[in-house]
């Protein structure tokens, strides 16, 4: 019952706000409520206000006694919605599929069935002794995607 009522407590705050979108929802036997949002820009500290205040000032301690943390996904955590994969297009990504492929390079392009990351990697020449560059791309389907994570890398 809490969280159907939850749930729609957020599918009102992100119709009002639709750049904001609902990662993960958790409420434990405690009435623990932990909602993780995200935003197609960046996530800002007033945008998990807004949805704390969204859902904690809709329902009723008097009724139901809870606890409300609202938090955004982090750096560093697997992405779970495409739009998590559109924002940070352009950033170096490391992707492992079902079969234990892993590959890190930069996401190219995402869209509503999958993405493209691209990379160089030096392999031998075909003729002769040596190394050459060779441009590598991977297209791959979201449900054939195991995890995928946003590399950090400090310049």
């Amino acid at each position: 019952m809490l969280e159907k009522r939850v749930r729609e407590l957020l599918d009102a705050a992100f119709e009002e706000r639709p750049d904001l979108f609902l990662i993960d929802l958790d409420i434990t036997s405690g009435n623990i409520i932990k909602v993780i949002i995200d935003c197609d820009q960046d996530v800002k500290v007033a945008d998990c206000i807004f949805v704390s205040r969204a859902v904690e000032h809709q329902l009723d301690r008097e009724e139901e006694d809870f606890s409300l943390e609202v938090t955004s996904a982090g750096v560093g955590k697997p992405l779970k919605h495409h739009r998590q994969f559109v924002k940070n297009v352009g950033r170096k990504m490391e992707v492992l599929d079902h079969n234990k492929v892993k590959e890190t390079g930069t996401l190219e392009t995402a869209d509503e069935n999958g993405i493209k990351i691209a990379w160089k990697v030096r392999e031998p020449k075909p003729v002769g002794k040596g190394k050459v560059t060779v441009d590598k791309e991977w297209s791959i389907e979201y449900d054939k995607i195991k995890q995928a994570k946003v590399v950090i890398t400090f310049n």
